[in-house]
């Protein structure tokens, strides 16, 4: 039976085994370089890696790796063994302090964004000792940053790492002048997993599913999900068996996978953590990820993680639930339920408002991505618009500090004290029913519904922090002055939320964000509506985002090119691949197979008539499948010649894949789709969504 008090956590180098394993002074020293981000003593780091190595060959772990997140959006590792040779030759096994803080990956084929030479390509790993080292695969895993040889940052830990100092440094500034004395302020994180299971045989025969992750040609299948009859639906048996084997899995490395059920599309699912600080969180769902795929795998299933498996069927998401609290625990997005909190809640209320609206284009670019962009805006999921929800009640204290309208609420006047009691006391599950919201308030936190469910949760957190971070720092420059007198103090946060909440409102919107009225209105605000990826990652390296940026020492303007670089990149390289996909299934799979039953109908056709029979029901098909046929043979040499293109520049390129390649695509796909709705079954060549969706 399992025991999940024994098993969870059991194979992670967590505090609990540090503490019954390092020497007090050794454990003390660590907990204060995790704690407070002092360096770590050489000597040190000897015995917490000799206890590392014990522990973990105790598990039954023969090698070790620094497991670092490239700007891939997957895990790296390189493993070696815990062996060495002794001064008289013999074998011994051994991990030094300077292998655990350090390693040399070489990596010289991650992408850069051109910040490192081929002669510069040497790349290095340094130990993250915030997040624990755990056991997977019979490896020791330490969770690590990677930069260069030259020293910039060439992960997305680092930068998450620098956005966390920067809001906390932020934040315990603002505290401070509400008479808090606190050593840290964390960002924290719950990522909800969207994710497609589906036979693993229908995927091993659809190279558009192996080489893409999503489904390239495929007509509708006669049912979808318009009865709404799998969401929080009964869980099939062998979803239920994976689930199970999943959250063991996830609980012994220490992953704390509370919720499970069936989403709104066939054969999708969902998985919910408990909340834990953003980098630890972040960690966590990129082993979700890569957990899901193996389990997957054992039970006779493949995990889909891209955005928009199958046309016409809702995609995942990654919903990323975002709050900060003090390192004693206290929920600073917690309206409270007594009056006296409301005057910080308040400010920390504007301060993400602020954020929001100011670097609504970073948000944007955080979740770009070709998948991506085959949800958002679909109505299934957000639009591509950034806006907040604050609720019913919020947004009527904000209309009465502001004194404007709101949505469609009556004008309201008058300047109100914010250390009196402004908020009604609001219930902690003043949730938000608004799903079409992209950043919605949920009672004490915030939600952020546009990331992608393949996405490494940490630029959206990255974006957020640091922005955040930005308004809190604004206001601790303006509020410090005032501190000293507590009249003075009143009103000059009075000033600041009031003049900060008018100057950002236009970012609130509680109505519908899939009406085309919403779109239009959003205009008249002047906010943002990148709907294509390339649209909006033309706007990551403008001035005010570089400044933000390099003021909060999260990403030099160099590193922060590089991203941009490698972001275009990578869309044009996505879609390409797809293009190819598409072509090889199209000339190999699809237009041999329509030509052979066009073929049998003209040879059935023939023989009927040689015996003096009518055959219009044939002959009508027959012209159809023949003649869309012709059509998608011509389509796909267009395809051939647009996609052998080469075009220069990255940001050239990826305009070129999404406004060229991806609509021939659809052309190509349109043709196909309508010849899978005639030819019979027998000859089609791959699994159809009916066959997929509801085996």
């Amino acid at each position: 039976m399992f025991d999940i008090s024994e098993e969870f956590g059991s194979m992670v180098f967590s505090d609990h085994v540090m503490r019954q394993l390092l020497p007090k002074t050794v454990y003390e020293s660590l907990k204060k370089t995790r704690e407070e981000g002092r360096s770590l003593d050489e000597a040190v780091a000897d015995v917490v890696a000799a206890a590392m190595k014990d522990w973990a060959m105790s598990k039954g772990a023969t090698h070790y790796t620094h497991w670092f997140q490239p700007m891939t959006g997957i895990t790296a590792e390189k493993h070696d063994a815990f062996l060495s040779r002794d001064s008289q030759g013999h074998m011994i096994s051994e991990f030094s302090g300077k292998a655990l803080v350090k390693g040399e990956p070489d990596a010289s084929s991650f992408p850069s964004g051109g910040l490192r030479a081929t002669f510069e390509a040497r790349g290095y790993t340094a130990w993250d000792p915030t997040s624990y080292a755990f056991i997977k695969d019979g490896t020791l895993c330490i969770p690590t940053a990677f930069c260069s040889y030259t020293g910039q940052v060439l992960d997305k830990k680092t930068p998450l790492l620098r956005s966390m100092d920067a809001l906390s440094a932020a934040a315990v500034r603002v505290l401070a002048l509400f008479g808090k004395k606190v050593r840290r302020v964390n960002a924290t994180v719950g990522p909800e997993q969207e994710y497609f299971l589906i036979d693993r045989a229908d995927y091993d025969k659809r190279l558009d599913l192996r080489v893409s992750g999503r489904t390239l040609i495929g007509a509708p299948a006669a049912k979808g999900q318009e009865l709404d009859d799998h969401y929080f639906g009964s869980i099939r048996p062998r979803v239920k068996a994976f689930m199970e084997d999943l959250d063991k899995e996830l609980w012994r490395l220490g992953v704390p996978s509370k919720t499970e059920h069936n989403e709104v599309a066939p054969c999708q699912h969902e998985m919910a953590p408990i909340f834990d600080n953003v980098n630890v969180a972040t960690d966590a769902n990129q082993l979700t990820m890569e957990l899901m795929r193996k389990v997957a795998e054992r039970h006779g299933l493949a995990c889909l993680l891209h955005e928009k498996p199958f046309k016409g069927v809702n995609g995942s998401g990654k919903h990323n639930n975002w709050s900060i609290s003090t390192d004693s625990g206290e929920n600073l997005l917690d309206p409270g339920r007594t009056p006296a909190g409301n005057a910080q809640f308040l400010l920390f209320l504007t301060a993400v408002i602020r954020a929001v609206d100011e670097y609504q284009d970073l948000l944007r670019i955080s979740v770009a991505s070709a998948g991506n962009d085959h949800r958002l805006g679909a109505n299934e999921a957000p639009p591509a618009i950034v806006s907040i929800f604050v609720g019913d009640e919020l947004e009527s204290v904000i209309s009465s500090l502001t004194g404007s309208a709101g949505s469609g609420k009556e004008k309201k006047s008058g300047v109100i004290d914010i250390g009196a009691a402004v908020l009604p006391k609001l219930a902690r599950d003043n949730s938000d029913r608004n799903r079409t919201s992209p950043f919605a308030f949920t009672g004490d936190k915030f939600e952020f519904r546009m990331p992608g469910s393949s996405f490494n949760i940490a630029c959206t957190n990255i974006m957020l922090n640091t922005a955040v971070a930005d308004s809190l720092e604004a206001f601790a420059d303006e509020l410090e002055p005032a501190a000293g007198d507590k009249e003075a103090f009143l009103k000059s946060l009075n000033a600041l939320v009031t003049r900060e909440l008018k100057a950002h409102e236009r970012i609130i919107f509680n109505g519908n964000g899939y009406s085309k009225e919403w779109e239009e209105e959003a205009a008249r605000r002047g906010l943002s509506n990148y709907k294509k990826t390339p649209d909006a990652l033309e706007h990551y390296t403008d001035e005010k985002n570089v400044s933000l940026f390099e003021r909060h020492h999260v990403y030099t303007r160099e590193e922060l090119v590089s991203r941009a670089e490698i972001c275009l990149d990578e869309y044009q390289k996505a879609v390409r691949i797809e293009a190819s996909a598409m072509l090889e299934m199209l000339h190999r799979q699809v237009i041999p197979a329509a030509s052979a039953f066009s073929k049998d109908l003209a040879q059935s056709i023939q023989a009927k008539s040689a015996l003096g029979l009518e055959s219009k029901g044939e002959r009508t098909l027959c012209r159809r499948v023949t003649g869309l046929l012709d059509s998608l043979v011509e389509s796909v040499d267009a395809l051939d010649v647009i996609a052998s293109r080469k075009v220069d520049g990255v940001m050239d390129g990826a305009r070129y894949a999404s406004d060229v390649i991806l609509a021939q695509m659809d052309v190509c796909r349109d043709a196909s789709d309508s010849l899978e709705a005639l030819v019979g079954k027998e000859y089609w060549p791959v699994p159809t969504y009916s066959d997929i969706l509801f085996r």
